[in-house]
């Protein structure tokens, strides 16, 4: 392997935990619940999830989760009072 590529790999991986080094705008991802699939997406800094509880509150177990694990990544949510119908 030639050494500049070795060289990436190293690099590559530090940067790997490094995570204060990233910053994610735009993401979608399937995540699979205890109950069914649910699409999880963050976009203009705004969550989504069409999970039903997320519809109430603009937050929920699968964005948090999300959350928690890119800690430092993307962007903090805030828990707003419920919305009512």
């Amino acid at each position: 392997m030639q050494s500049s590529l070795i060289n990436k790999l190293e690099k590559a991986r530090a940067y790997a935990t490094e995570k204060h080094r990233m910053e994610v705008h735009d993401l979608a991802i399937t995540f699979h619940g205890e109950n069914s699939d649910h699409e999880v997406s963050l976009a203009g800094g705004a969550w989504r999830c069409n999970c039903d509880f997320f519809d109430g509150w603009q937050v929920c177990s699968h964005t948090m989760a999300v959350e928690k694990a890119m800690l430092g990544m993307v962007p903090t949510q805030q828990f707003p009072a419920r919305a009512t119908a």
